[in-house]
């Protein structure tokens, strides 16, 4: 929930770029494609409207980019009109912006994709995006974080997804669509069953829409991945996570599940920790930003020594200290063969715990990635992991430290990798992880990838 990011990775792109991954299809020279900047114009003058240069501009450059790639794969391509694209002048799309955008898109059914994030569109826009879901029946895809869509045009896109049978993912992350938002995407989950993956972090969701999608997930059979971040929560009786615990019980088919800032204490980590125990499913856990402490570490112990199908944990920004370390890294040294990604970012762990970890990898295969900055590392730490990537059993792309020497001594640098790495952003030139590229994936890396 394109890998919580990440994001919704929503994950475990066995499931989820949010959750699985979403790696857009590559997009084909055609003559239905190479007409779409013309398209744009037209459509601007046969409703008097002025166009917008940023539009029109990015519509030229993949028209460019992709003639002279010359690729010829499936007719099928994502249209990107990012707000926050750092490389072009940028005129964010209003709502009568986007009109003629759709508008432009209705005749070409190559299109299966559409990221226009960090945008200005609001509840007229939403009208928009519904017209969209129920005339281009191809998009797969659609992007719509960090706009200004609240309540009302949640309810009209929720309603719209309720006749939908060909939107995959959708991300709605950073609109503040509220409790009564939710509750419109609860009742939806309840009726659509071809949405795999649904972003709604930073949403401003309340305790009444969470539970209300809990209890929905127990019998929806599509979702795959979910992005729940940052709810706003009034109560410190952790009534979200026994939810969601008990949804785990019994569901069957989510494989991605991010719930950052739940305000997640002991408890709550326990309950989750329980429910795994007969869910065979979940790949992905996101529980950063809560207030887990080194006593939960006893539970995810346990549960790592049984679950061989965890395979992302985040526990970023939470405070599991030397004495949660070790927990984890006895069942990770001789108990699981299935976690191929762990973060314990800003867990006050000193170089106790972060040597329990490296040793801890020098007998475990599976474990690939793991995120350590924000501990206090100290020189032994720093020797452990030097030694660790030196040698080659962790891959400087799958950390987020790398060891330089200053007058004999060993230290560690911080790498801007994480297992939510670009969970904001896509590229808008050049290759996904080439040098030219301005950013990353959009979704938060998954399992798939790891």
């Amino acid at each position: 929930m394109e890998p919580g990011s990440g994001g919704l990775s929503l994950q475990a792109e066995k499931g989820m770029e949010i959750i699985t991954s979403f790696t857009p299809l590559p997009i084909a020279v055609s003559t239905a494609f190479a007409t779409l900047p013309r398209d744009y114009l037209e459509v601007c003058e046969r409703f008097g409207r002025n166009y917008n240069p940023f539009v029109y501009q990015v519509l030229q450059l993949l028209e460019k980019e992709y003639r002279k790639t010359n690729k010829r794969f499936e007719d099928e391509f994502t249209v990107k009109i990012a707000g926050n694209n750092r490389l072009i002048p940028v005129q964010r799309l209003t709502d009568d912006d986007f009109e003629m955008l759709i508008d432009t898109l209705k005749p070409h059914y190559n299109v299966t994709g559409l990221d226009v994030r960090y945008n200005l569109l609001t509840d007229d826009g939403a009208n928009h995006v519904a017209e969209l879901l129920e005339e281009v029946q191809s998009l797969t895809y659609l992007n719509l974080m960090f706009n200004d869509i609240k309540a009302d045009g949640a309810e009209v896109i929720a309603k719209a997804l309720h006749r939908n049978r060909t939107l995959k993912y959708l991300r709605l992350t950073g609109n503040k669509i509220g409790n009564i938002g939710g509750m419109f995407f609860a009742t939806m989950l309840q009726i659509n069953s071809s949405l795999e993956k649904l972003d709604l972090g930073d949403c401003d969701l309340e305790m009444q829409s969470l539970i209300a999608i809990a209890t929905v997930l127990i019998k929806n059979q599509s979702i795959k991945g979910i992005n729940l971040n940052r709810p706003i929560l009034k109560s410190e009786e952790e009534e979200s996570t026994l939810h969601m615990s008990h949804m785990l019980q019994i569901n069957s088919t989510l494989i991605e599940l991010h719930m950052c800032k739940h305000d997640i204490k002991n408890l709550g980590m326990q309950q989750l920790c329980e429910a795994l125990y007969v869910n065979t499913a979940l790949r992905y856990l996101d529980v950063s930003c809560n207030r887990i402490t080194r006593d939960a570490m006893k539970y995810l112990g346990e549960l790592l020594k049984r679950n061989n199908v965890l395979e992302v944990i985040d526990l970023s920004s939470n405070r599991i200290e030397d004495e949660g370390s070790v927990y984890l890294t006895k069942a990770l040294a001789f108990y699981n063969t299935s976690l191929k990604a762990l973060s314990i970012v800003s867990n006050n762990i000193t170089g106790k715990g972060l040597t329990a970890f490296s040793e801890s990898m020098k007998t475990n295969s599976t474990l690939t990635n793991i995120y350590i900055w924000g501990n206090k590392l100290d020189s032994e730490t720093c020797v452990a992991f030097s030694n660790l990537i030196t040698s080659g059993r962790l891959k400087k792309d799958n950390t987020d430290v790398e060891p330089y020497e200053v007058d004999g001594c060993m230290y560690l640098a911080e790498l801007s990798h994480g297992i939510k790495k670009h969970y904001y952003w896509t590229p808008t030139y050049g290759e996904i992880e080439g040098p030219s590229t301005n950013a990353g994936f959009a979704i938060v890396q998954s399992a798939k990838n790891l």
